[in-house]
Formats: C-alpha cells, sequence, structure tokens
C-alpha cells in the first residue's frame, strides 16, 4: 500500500508520541488532589530566582479551520499582531515553487537533514531544556539533534561557520530568556511550506514561562536578503511532563523508500 508522504509524517510522530514512557512520575511536579500535573501551579524557580525551563516541551497546535489533507504548516499562520511577511522577489518565487506547486515537497527533513529555526518547533516534535552554568541546552527528540545557547557572556565569533542550527547566545532580560543565533547556512527551510532565509539570517527567540505549564515564545526572523523587513511568530509551548525521550533513527534518503514499499 502506497501512503502520502505528509501521511507518513504523521504517522511517525502519532508513534513517537505514544511510545513515550509515560508512566515515570516526576517527584518535582505539582499535582492536583487527582494526581494529575498541575498546569497552572507556578513556574518553578531556580538558585538565582529566575523560572526554570528545564523539562520537555512541545508547541501547542493551532486551531484552524479544515484544510486539504496534507497542506504544510506555514509561519503565516503564527504572525504576531502588526507583523507581516514581505519577502524579496526572489525568495516569494522560491516560497511559491515550494508551496504551491511541490506542496511542501522536497523539504530537508525528508532526506533526514535538520528542521532549523524556528522549524524544528513546528512539526509537533518534542525538545527538551537543560541548563547549566554557562550553557543552555536545546535536545530535539527528532533525529537526535541539539543546540547549545551559552550564557557566559561571550559574543558571537568572528567566523561561526555556518550551520544548520547556527551559533546561540543567551540572556535574560527580567524573567525572559533571550536568544539570539547567527551563522546560519542557507539550507533549512523556516516552516514546512518553504519559506527560504539566507546565511544572513539573524534570529531571536524570547522564552517566556508563565506558570508550570504554559510557556510563550516569540521568535523574529531578520533576514535583508530574503525579507523587506524583520517579521515575528508566536509559538506557545506545553511541558510533557512524567515523560522522556526516546531515541529516533532515520535512515538517510532511503527512508521515504522503505516506508512507502
Amino acid at each position: 500500500m502506497k501512503y502520502s508522504l505528509f501521511s507518513l509524517i504523521i504517522l511517525f510522530f502519532t508513534a513517537t508520541a505514544s511510545g513515550q514512557w509515560l508512566d515515570r512520575p516526576d517527584p518535582t511536579t505539582p499535582r492536583m488532589a487527582d494526581g494529575k500535573p498541575n498546569l497552572s501551579a507556578p513556574a518553578p524557580k531556580k538558585a538565582d530566582g529566575r523560572p526554570s525551563l528545564a523539562g520537555i516541551w512541545v508547541r501547542v497546535p493551532l486551531d484552524l479551520p479544515p484544510r486539504p489533507f496534507g497542506t504544510p504548516n506555514t509561519l503565516s499562520d503564527r504572525l504576531v499582531d502588526g507583523s507581516s511577511i514581505a519577502m524579496q522577489p526572489w525568495a516569494e518565487a522560491l516560497f511559491k515553487e515550494r508551496s504551491e506547486k511541490n506542496l511542501g515537497g522536497g523539504r530537508p527533513s525528508e532526506r533526514c537533514l535538520p528542521h532549523g529555526i524556528p522549524d524544528a518547533m513546528l512539526p509537533g516534535a518534542l525538545f527538551k531544556f537543560i541548563e547549566t552554568p554557562g550553557v543552555t541546552l536545546l535536545l530535539y527528540e527528532e533525529f537526535n539533534h541539539y543546540r547549545q545557547i551559552f550564557t557566559d557572556g561571550r559574543p558571537f565569533p568572528d567566523d561561526p561557520q555556518p550551520t544548520w542550527f547556527g551559533y546561540s547566545v543567551g540572556r535574560w532580560e527580567g524573567d525572559t530568556f533571550v536568544v539570539e543565533t547567527r551563522g546560519f547556512n542557507d539550507q533549512t527551510w523556516l516552516d514546512d511550506s518553504g519559506h527560504p532565509h539566507t546565511e544572513a539570517m539573524h534570529t531571536t527567540e524570547r522564552f517566556r514561562r508563565k506558570d508550570f505549564g504554559h510557556m510563550d515564545l516569540i521568535v523574529m526572523i531578520d533576514d535583508a536578503k530574503a525579507y523587506a523587513k524583520p517579521w515575528s511568530v508566536s509559538i506557545p509551548l506545553q511541558p510533557l511532563p512524567d515523560t522522556e525521550l526516546i531515541e529516533d533513527v532515520c535512515d538517510n534518503e532511503r527512508d521515504s523508500v522503505h516506508i512507502s514499499k
């Protein structure tokens, strides 16, 4: 039986979610009288008094009108108030080819290549914050990828050697963890519908944990070579308490051949 790639991706994430180690209660998780996690409890604090982002998170799905099956996700649905996507002519032509002609087909993840920023948080894949002095780690369950966010006050390197996730430095502004990233290659898509970017892209992510079960994330995209002006999207996050990441393996470009037979 043949399946569309999109349906296979949905099946993958359904299997991934159901395959978590669900029966692993965390003694630090605040609970209600019935034992369920209390998502409205205050956000946990670190020793310095700032909110802790530690734990496993996933993006909150959007409540959108029905769309044709296989429609790829798009950051256009997540624009913050007052923000708009104004593409340079070459970027708009490439986006239309990817989104309208190919319906998101040919995206890097089909070849087991990284999603990048902010796309790694859009498909419903899990990721984990680990906080240590000097560096905060982001572990992505999909493909076992990771990011290092340096918090020791270092500047960006003169030559960041462009990579899929770029080079990230973080700082706190009140209760908001601000992450700036530069040094991207131009191989990732910003979303599955195919918004492009160049190596000149600079992203600013602002994580604000409001309570135990809710975290706001605002991502600003600044890439003058691909867009006429910076633009921002909102990606609300929710935790998955009492669980853990599992190993994910992708078999390179042969994956789609194997699973479609």
